[in-house]
């Protein structure tokens, strides 16, 4: 018998911890296009929440599967997060430095750009399902379903704040946004090589 209140709290804790980098990329894309309507804010952050359930239930399948080729691909998790957010991050860098201050800002990210996002921000949870492999299946799932929902709101309030400074910054939004993205990806990789 699972102590229900005690999981679920261990689970929203999970959850916070896992969305911050999500949050800050979120921060970003709302930087970015300060124009983003509720539709659009939902996607992103639907997409976030969808990658942090997923990448946890992917690494408990992992430890009750084929654990030694998980062990293997561990340490090459904080150099993808880096060359992901690096290479998103320094693409928005350079479109903010070249757009001239009349042009309307392209937008955030496109589709292929946001699930690069999302892969990049959630990697890590990968390393989550080894915290997790004592669940069953049914409360991995209900672990991940909560670290989802936690995402998805820490996403829209990072959207939301995001858009709110974006208007104000303008131009210098993009810049800041492929800063961000650039420093997230850095952070991922030195604490992934246990340096910070």
């Amino acid at each position: 018998m699972t102590d229900v209140p005690n999981f679920v709290f261990s689970s929203v804790l999970l959850g916070v911890g896992l969305a911050m980098d999500a949050f800050s990329v979120s921060l970003a894309n709302g930087l970015r296009e300060p124009g983003m309507g509720k539709a659009r804010m939902g996607a992103i952050a639907g997409v976030f929440g969808g990658f942090q359930a997923l990448m946890p239930l992917a690494g408990w399948f992992c430890v009750h599967t084929i654990a030694q080729t998980f062990a293997a691909v561990q340490p090459w998790i904080p150099w993808i997060a880096l060359i992901l957010l690096a290479y998103i991050g320094g693409k928005m860098l350079i479109e903010g430095l070249r757009s001239g201050d009349g042009e309307e800002p392209p937008p955030a990210v496109g589709l292929g750009g946001l699930l690069l996002q999302g892969v990049a921000t959630s990697i890590d949870a990968l390393s989550v399902g080894f915290t997790i492999a004592d669940y069953t299946f049914s409360m991995a799932l209900g672990a991940a379903l909560i670290i989802a929902a936690v995402t998805f709101l820490i996403c829209l309030a990072g959207l939301r704040l995001g858009k709110t400074f974006g208007t104000k910054l303008s131009r210098g939004a993009s810049i800041l946004g492929g800063v961000i993205l650039i420093a997230i990806g850095l952070r991922t990789f030195l604490s992934g090589v246990g340096i910070f």
